[in-house]
């Protein structure tokens, strides 16, 4: 008899005994719930102007992109997609992978490697931790948000290359990296800063364009960035921005990039009018933040108990504690007409399971009285039981 069925029957159980089983969930085209669960920040998945030229694209291109981008997975959009993603960040170069995921894993590896110290953030993003495993560097794990405890951990290394790697918006709590600091920390002891800014882009920034923009990094030379199409700006897919000798090296190199199919381009050309909206109408940014504020004032009035901070970015963290109790705060939730984020281990430290309302710019007043009832609701009974 395999090994495997008793194996997985056993994990089920000690998954299911520590409340993190997970369940897929398909959701219907026409969604009734108000959302406060995705990471379509700007409102544009469903922009007309977005899928009318993600559908252009898809009638001109086809279904899918052919093949892998060094053969025949590069189309024109790609190209221009890159150049306008590196004009609007103020960056060299981009070149764009088929998913956020892929662009870390692809520039963390191609950049260390055997010999080189890669520094990740205590935390990072799983695709961050895992670009560092599978790099072959040597790993150290660090609070980078402290430039002190970075800059002790590269004074004490011994290799002439290192990597240091946290996000420029923390994808649980909305905390701001502090950039300007660790660059400077980087700079000093010659390491190269890498700052995944999937929840930056579209978000923070001079007009949106991101947490290195709005610390008077954009253009940087030891400082890349990455980040995601699939969150402000609505599509699918992945992108590395730094300078030029960086992308031609990751197309010889990334193996992400390299042997992976090109993005479809039904989610290039989405994302190309999602980034020149984005460009055309910064006022969204604005509404996002005050969206955002709104969420967090009912959740603070909802439960004065519980630690609700002031939102810096598209994310309003309510934590819970216990992972069966935000399971039920967002079966509940949804009960009332609400989609709300849960977050449980691994995605959190153990003890701190949440709820992680996330914040739309085209949230309009009747979706934002509703998502104070139901907060009301919700998290009042929530404490009182507590």
């Amino acid at each position: 008899m395999s090994w495997l069925g008793p194996w997985l029957e056993q994990t089920a159980r000690a998954r299911s005994e520590a409340g993190l089983r997970r369940a897929l969930r398909p959701r219907e085209a026409a969604d009734p719930l108000v959302d406060l669960a995705s990471n379509d920040y700007l409102g544009l998945a469903r922009d007309p102007r977005v899928v009318e030229a993600g559908a252009d694209a898809l009638r001109t291109w086809g279904a899918g992109s052919t093949g892998s981008r060094l053969v025949t997975g590069s189309t024109r959009l790609h190209a221009q997609l890159e150049d306008e993603l590196a004009a609007f960040t103020g960056t060299a170069a981009a070149l764009v992978f088929s998913s956020g995921y892929t662009a870390n894993l692809g520039a963390v590896a191609a950049l260390s490697g055997r010999g080189a110290l890669v520094v990740s953030d205590v935390a990072a993003h799983a695709s961050l931790v895992d670009a560092a495993r599978l790099s072959r560097a040597r790993v150290e794990v660090a609070r980078c948000s402290d430039p002190d405890a970075v800059d002790r951990v590269l004074a004490a290394r011994d290799e002439a290359r290192a990597l240091v790697l946290i996000d420029g918006v923390d994808s649980v709590d909305g905390r701001i990296a502090p950039l300007a600091a660790l660059h400077a920390v980087c700079r000093a002891r010659d390491a190269v800063l890498v700052v995944d800014d999937a929840h930056g882009l579209g978000v923070r920034g001079p007009g949106g364009r991101g947490t290195v923009a709005e610390a008077g990094l954009a253009g940087a030379p030891d400082l890349v960035q990455t980040a995601t199409l699939s969150k402000s700006l609505g599509s699918q897919g992945g992108v590395v921005l730094a300078g030029r000798a960086v992308v031609e090296h990751l197309v010889d190199a990334a193996r992400p990039f390299i042997f992976d199919t090109g993005l479809a381009p039904a989610a290039v050309g989405a994302a190309l009018a999602a980034l020149g909206v984005v460009r055309d109408e910064p006022e969204r940014v604005a509404a996002l933040h005050t969206a955002a504020a709104a969420v967090a004032a009912s959740a603070r009035a909802a439960a004065p108990r519980l630690e609700v901070p002031a939102p810096t970015a598209a994310m309003v963290p309510v934590v819970l504690g216990d992972p069966d109790v935000a399971v039920a705060a967002a079966a509940a939730c949804a009960e009332y007409g609400l989609r709300a984020g849960c977050f449980r281990p691994p995605s959190v430290r153990p003890g701190t399971s949440r709820l992680r309302l996330t914040a739309r710019a085209d949230l309009g007043a009747d979706e934002l009285a509703l998502v104070d009832q139901v907060l009301h609701k919700v998290l009042g009974t929530l404490v009182a039981l507590r």
